[in-house]
């Protein structure tokens, strides 16, 4: 498409008025314009591009980035499987879409975006509309057409869209055109929800007091002893929904708290692209109908056999809540952007991940067939490699997430509601570390109607083991950190461990009285203990790794560890488990930090530098120190 196409159209092109004789000429040589509602809303999504799902994933529309998040395998569903094939012509295109998901999981903010897309779509040249002018409904030109040249447009334009003229434009051209169809004006539309062209939405109320004239319009009394008939099309109001939204898209909120009486307006519009309104004959339209709902409402209508008619007329595509820890923090920082008060807030690396953690937790079932804790779940979800978990495991947690996962759990208005409590309470300074978040969300977890159903004591399991993955994160970053600042130190206890690695391989070794010098076992295992090597092998460990040594001409010196990511991680701890009590000595111990001997306070600064060029701040960088040193004392 190029790239003048996609423009907001300007002046003339906006403003276009001509006959349905100079609408044709247009046509011709731009057959799009004939395209239904629902191949105008693929194609608009289809320009924006897609990038392909890596690792077996779904497609992500560009369409929708930065508002959307954990949502691939939803969205790609609605546009390949249910837009994509309308806009082949195929059955989908007489189905009513309905999005089931739980509270707060995007479902309103999907619809969104496909309004505003709209309105900024049809201002372009790529996505431009045309109507007769003056109708209510905005009705497409073509239905104009005699029945005797719709043949030969449908052969240039590839097709036509179906449906006849409303009662008042088939009025006006009989009365005001004597039957000339070519002399019928014809207008440039752009639709606006505001302006209720093109996009409709009807939202529930009480069902006693609500009128399904608010969707078919309804008789002007006062008109009807100057037109002398109800079947008159001046003496009625074509002001409802259906007729605004006709040829973009129709949102029905909370759509099953419906009355039946309006429920049964669907089934026609869906099925047939008609309905019925006052003392007229069926009304075409041509809408893309959008209903959303929550898995409880869904599940009470779906187990009443009255409503099999229009299930039938469903396609279903739930929402879930993000179950990836990097999309559901997206989310929060998604929302909490929306608040300028809060851009001055420093959130601590692994803050925002600690909440989302307790969220996912909330929304994964419970599996009585994997031996994996919900944290290496969590690690799974969220694309993260785990050594030690069997590649078939992996791929069993992500079949499992995937069948019926995040349907239910914590929301992300009630986190980002606790975020905010943390926010303003916390103690001094602009940071919010993962403990205070933690503390925030453990105070309000009877807020949550979760909480009645899964139980509070559930919940504060959630949060330990929240509490328990970023224990373990922060302190594998205060340990890289320890291993750089003081790298002489790992270096040597490496080539002190690759020592008696290779004391244990050779021949035993005498001492000058001829008795045998045993390697240090002790050192070899608290160097492999962390990488869950057992005793049997522990040879075979060994082993490789004097291979992986010799490779590089036996020069112990010249083997980096840290290339080993698991070696280098148990050497950092060995290190950190080592020097842990210098934190003491620097920060507040009566025993001096600055003694020349070992000047503790400059690679405890080092430390500190460290964690700040990771995302932390001077505030937070010591927070995390400090934290560290009591989980250690503990």
């Amino acid at each position: 498409m190029a790239l003048e196409e996609t423009r907001p159209a300007e002046g003339p092109l906006l403003s276009w008025a001509g006959t349905l004789a100079e609408y044709l000429e247009l046509a011709a040589d731009r057959p799009e314009l004939a395209d239904d509602a629902h191949t105008r809303l693929y194609r608009m999504i289809h320009a924006a591009g897609q990038r392909p799902g890596a690792d077996g994933r779904p497609a992500q529309w560009a369409f929708f980035d930065g508002e959307l998040h954990g949502l691939d395998a939803a969205i790609d569903t609605l546009v390949e499987e249910y837009l994509h094939t309308a806009a082949l012509g195929l059955e989908t295109r007489r189905r009513l879409l309905l999005l089931v998901g739980p509270v707060g999981g995007g479902k309103s903010t999907l619809v969104w975006l496909l309004k505003r897309g709209l309105e900024a779509y049809t201002r372009t040249q790529a996505g431009a509309v045309y109507g007769i002018a003056g109708c209510p409904m905005q009705e497409d030109p073509l239905h104009l057409l005699p029945s005797g040249l719709r043949e030969e447009w449908a052969r240039r334009l590839g097709g036509l869209p179906g449906g006849e003229l409303c009662p008042r434009c088939r009025l006006t051209l009989e009365q005001q055109y004597g039957g000339q169809a070519l002399q019928m004006p014809v207008v440039r539309l752009a639709f606006s929800e505001s302006g209720r062209v093109g996009i409709g939405t009807f939202v529930p109320s009480d069902p006693k007091s609500q009128d399904v004239a608010e969707l078919t319009g309804s008789l002007d009394f006062s008109t009807i002893t100057q037109y002398g008939s109800e079947s008159d099309p001046r003496a009625f109001r074509f002001d409802g929904e259906l007729y605004r939204a006709n040829r973009g898209l129709m949102e029905f909120q909370e759509m099953l708290k419906l009355d039946e009486r309006f429920l049964y307006q669907l089934l026609g519009l869906t099925q047939e692209g008609q309905f019925k309104a006052g003392r007229f004959a069926l009304i075409s339209a041509d809408q893309v109908v959008v209903g959303h709902t929550n898995e409880h409402e869904y599940r009470t209508f779906a187990a009443n056999p009255r409503n099999e008619a229009l299930l039938s007329r469903m396609i279903v595509i739930r929402v879930p809540y993000p179950l990836a820890l990097s999309d559901e923090v997206a989310v929060y920082k998604k929302l909490l952007r929306q608040s300028p008060h809060v851009q001055s807030v420093h959130w601590a690396p692994g803050a925002l991940e600690a909440a989302a953690a307790v969220s996912v937790l909330s929304r994964l079932k419970d599996r009585a067939d994997t031996l994996a804790d919900p944290v290496t779940r969590l690690e799974v979800l969220n694309g993260q490699e785990v050594p030690d978990l069997p590649p078939e495991e992996a791929a069993a947690i992500r079949k499992a997430a995937q069948a019926g996962a995040g349907m239910e759990g914590l929301d992300p208005r009630f986190v980002v509601n606790r975020l905010a409590a943390a926010v303003v309470r916390r103690r001094g300074g602009p940071c919010i570390d993962a403990p205070a978040v933690l503390r925030a969300l453990e105070a309000g977890v009877t807020q949550h109607a979760l909480a009645e159903r899964a139980g509070a004591e559930r919940m504060q399991q959630w949060i330990g083991q929240a509490r328990r993955a970023y224990d373990d994160q922060v302190r594998r970053e205060v340990e890289q950190q320890f291993a750089v600042a003081f790298a002489d130190h790992a270096r040597a206890l490496f080539q002190r461990y690759l020592e008696q690695v290779g004391q244990w391989l050779r021949p035993p070794v005498r001492s000058p009285g001829g008795e045998p010098v045993a390697p240090d076992d002790e050192l070899m295992v608290s160097i492999e203990e962390p990488l869950g090597i057992l005793d049997a092998q522990r040879r075979t460990f060994r082993e490789e790794l004097w291979l992986r040594v010799a490779a590089v001409g036996g020069q112990r010196e010249a083997w980096d560890y840290r290339v080993h990511v698991r070696l280098r991680r148990a050497v950092e701890r060995r290190v950190f488990d080592q020097l842990a009590d210098l934190l003491a000595l620097a920060r507040g111990s009566a025993v001096s930090p600055d003694d020349e001997r070992f000047p503790v306070a400059a690679r405890l600064d080092r430390v500190v530098e460290g964690l700040q060029r990771a995302g932390y701040c001077a505030e937070c960088a010591e927070g995390a120190l400090q934290y560290v040193a009591q989980m250690q004392a503990r």
